[in-house]
């Protein structure tokens, strides 16, 4: 019994030295626990007030800047183009390009067949050259009835002098009667054949525009003789189509060799390579601050991750429903307003390695106003 009795007290006494420290540790973790719970307290009402306040101060920042930029997503890439055709009517004789073929300025696209417009040019030709001699002819027949007045004036002399002295001796009885009224009649004839000439020259001379030594090349006839033999030249030259600037033929197998293409009738197009810009169509409530000159950076639907920097070139004096087939009539009745949209014309600055941009191509244009609000934006 003693022995356990001892075994007890040792047991005892071995128990509680280890439980001492055990109470150590816990004061030290509820002191700890304590010192979280302070410090939870005092950082909850700081945390909430700085969230909520990098919260208005971010949304005071993206206010302020949100309306510097201006993004249009309805926007295309527009080309100048153009449809080929000709002001003459003919056969078609060759077209050298075939479909997408980039063609040059003032390469060939179209030929007529050209030999109605030769034979026709061929005889303008001929006929200014003979209104060139027949104005020559003219000035010499002036001459030539100018000497004809001359000799019939010494005609006319002669007949006087004669008919004078016939009146002279039919007093005496020298001639006859009948010589003496010959000799009148002959002077009278004559006279009268003389004004007829002199008539007929001055006929001539209003002819020659007044002027017997006038240049042929400044006379009226001549002139539209002239005129007949530049359109013909003209028509016959527009038998070739060349192109009008550097760019892509499309839609040539419209146009086939050996068909007749009548004057004005559209053969195919060509959209140009160079002239590129894009065209976005803003509401008219983003345009407050729009202007020409504001950067642009350019995004292009089919080339995804690639950006063009452009500028605003100009902006539309109206709404694209200006130019519809059937405007708004907003003086009737049951009117409704509807938001307009109006043309911006971007310019594109293009490097040589960038890729090919096409005509009608979707494209996002962001613009730069460089506008910072203020709160005198919100005063109504």
């Amino acid at each position: 019994m003693s022995q356990a009795t001892t075994a007890s007290t040792t047991g005892a006494g071995t128990t509680a030295p280890a439980s001492t420290p055990a109470l150590r540790v816990s004061d030290g973790q509820v002191s700890s626990g304590n010192t979280r719970r302070t410090l939870r307290r005092s950082l909850r009402p700081i945390l909430m007030l700085g969230g909520i306040a990098i919260v208005a101060v971010g949304a005071l920042y993206y206010w302020k800047t949100g309306g510097r930029v201006v993004s249009i997503d309805d926007a295309y890439v527009r080309a100048a183009k153009e449809v080929i055709a000709t002001d003459v009517s003919g056969i078609v004789l060759d077209v050298p390009v075939h479909e997408g073929q980039r063609v040059a300025k003032g390469d060939v696209l179209l030929r007529l067949d050209p030999r109605p417009f030769q034979i026709a040019h061929d005889g303008a030709v001929a006929n200014l050259n003979a209104t060139v001699a027949t104005l020559n002819a003219m000035k010499l027949d002036y001459q030539r009835m100018l000497r004809d007045a001359q000799v019939k004036a010494a005609q006319v002399d002669a007949d006087q002098a004669s008919y004078e002295r016939y009146a002279n001796l039919v007093k005496g009885g020298g001639v006859t009667r009948a010589d003496y009224d010959t000799a009148r009649f002959q002077l009278a004839a004559n006279r009268q054949a003389l004004e007829a000439l002199k008539v007929n020259a001055t006929v001539q001379l209003a002819r020659l525009g007044g002027d017997p030594n006038v240049d042929v090349a400044t006379m009226p006839e001549y002139l539209q003789a002239k005129a007949r033999v530049d359109e013909t030249q003209r028509q016959l030259d527009h038998t070739v189509i060349h192109a009008p600037f550097a760019g892509i033929a499309t839609q040539v197998e419209s146009v086939q060799p050996g068909m007749y293409l009548a004057a004005a009738t559209a053969a195919f197009g060509l959209v140009s390579t160079k002239r590129v810009w894009v065209e976005a169509n803003p509401k008219e409530t983003e345009l407050t601050y729009v202007k020409p000159g504001d950067p642009v950076r350019v995004t292009v639907d089919t080339y995804p991750g690639r950006t063009w920097e452009g500028t605003v070139e100009s902006i539309s004096p109206n709404t694209g429903s200006e130019f519809s087939i059937l405007p708004a009539q907003n003086t009737s009745g049951n009117w409704v307003k509807v938001v307009q949209r109006i043309p911006v014309r971007i310019k594109v600055d293009r490097q040589p390695d960038d890729p090919e941009l096409r005509a009608g191509m979707s494209v996002l244009a962001d613009i730069d106003t460089g506008h910072s609000r203020s709160w005198r934006d919100l005063i109504p």
